[in-house]
């Protein structure tokens, strides 16, 4: 079933209305979620295809969801109660995907292609679900991709911090340089212009452009707010940029392989943990690979070993895995232990990331406050190059 975005409005039980937007395949999918909550249906707007995104399950449902169904369902509880209670433990805004799967499942559906028709799981996490179905570990299968979600939430916070100081040191200069160009730079230029003072060539472009800013603001709020709209709708292509440029800078690239590694060798984790073919393994797991040149070598690797390939030679090939991790993966290969490397790897890539991280930020915080003052500092120059001048001239 397709999943549509909906706009809608509902009529609380007290009365009153609420507006909102959710995913649902039909109309009569979202009157139903919203009864579920107690809420009924007044009206309802389907997003046009091209602004609407289907909203995926957030990481710490998923976690709270796998984590209480490898607890319930390890312990006999059967599975329609175990995803009942499911409900209370996931937030507000995942209970109604978790009711309706529990719904599916209790209608007789199989639980990963419940899980499919809801929406919101990644297709790694169906091909799990899939397997542990086949392997009748469902309970086993819910715990390791309870593991791997709070490693992948750990990542994830790991660079939302990383982003902080830089979202802050930016956005203080936008705004002072702002600030300055709109309304300490006219202002200056308009003295000067009084003043008959000489304004050197750098001092007169950055005073022009502050006093055409100064009166084109709204075509300029309006430039502003497009580019803002067109990087919405084109947001795709907008990260791919933002990837291939972080891909280049040295420090970065270490943290993006790091973080590629972690979720990779999880992946991989619980997949063989299921007991899935590496072959099979390696077709789900490389999907959760968004680095386009490890990517390629492991589809490369996969691609050769259904051939026939030596899997040990094919692994010493893959370049983008460091030197220390590869090895570790021949002599587990040799060893017959791959699931044991595989989470081995998975913990190792992860106190990796932290450790590139942390270099990383050590790396910003100097060139942030470089980047500052470039921007204010160039401000300033312009409005003191013509007192200098002029302090010269009275010298002489």
């Amino acid at each position: 079933m397709t999943s549509n975005a909906f706009v809608f409005l509902a009529v609380r039980p007290g009365g009153g209305r609420s507006f909102g937007v959710r995913q649902a395949g039909t109309v009569s999918a979202l009157a139903q979620s919203l009864r579920a909550e107690g809420r009924m249906l007044v009206r309802s707007w389907r997003v046009p295809a091209w602004m609407a995104r289907e909203a995926k399950l957030a990481l710490v449902d998923q976690a709270a969801l796998n984590e209480q169904l490898g607890q319930l369902v390890s312990r006999g509880v059967p599975l329609v109660e175990a995803l009942d209670v499911t409900t209370q433990t996931v937030r507000p805004v995942a209970r109604p995907r978790v009711m309706q799967l529990r719904d599916l499942v209790q209608s007789g559906q199989g639980f990963a292609d419940a899980c499919k028709r809801v929406g919101g799981f990644d297709q790694v996490t169906i091909a799990v679900y899939k397997a542990a179905e086949r392997s009748g570990d469902l309970a086993g299968a819910a715990k390791e991709l309870a593991v791997t979600a709070r490693r992948r939430l750990a990542i994830g916070n790991k660079a939302t911090t990383l982003m902080i100081y830089p979202a802050i040191v930016m956005s203080i200069s936008l705004l002072v340089a702002t600030m300055m160009m709109l309304v300490v730079v006219p202002m200056m230029g308009e003295g000067l212009a009084k003043s008959d003072i000489p304004l050197p060539t750098f001092s007169r472009i950055v005073i022009n452009t502050g006093i055409w800013m100064r009166e084109h603001l709204m075509w300029l709020l309006v430039g502003v707010l497009a580019l803002i709209g067109l990087g919405i709708v084109f947001r795709g292509a907008v990260l791919n940029v933002l990837g291939r440029v972080s891909r280049g800078f040295p420090v970065i690239r270490d943290v993006i392989l790091a973080q590629e590694s972690a979720r990779f060798f999880a992946v991989m984790g619980a997949m063989t943990k299921t007991g899935v073919p590496l072959a099979d393994a390696l077709g789900t797991a490389n999907q959760a690979v968004n680095h386009p040149k490890m990517r390629t070598q492991l589809e490369r690797l996969r691609t050769r070993l259904i051939e026939g390939g030596i899997l040990r030679l094919l692994i010493d090939e893959v370049d983008t895995l460091p030197v220390a991790t590869r090895r570790l993966l021949i002599a587990s290969e040799r060893s017959g232990d791959m699931e044991s490397a595989f989470h081995t790897l998975a913990m190792d890539m992860q106190d990796e990331v932290d450790k590139t991280s942390t270099r990383l930020l050590a790396v910003l915080e100097p060139g942030m406050i470089i980047i500052m003052f470039a921007v204010i500092g160039s401000l300033l120059l312009a409005l003191m190059l013509p007192m200098l001048t002029l302090t010269n001239n009275i010298k002489f």
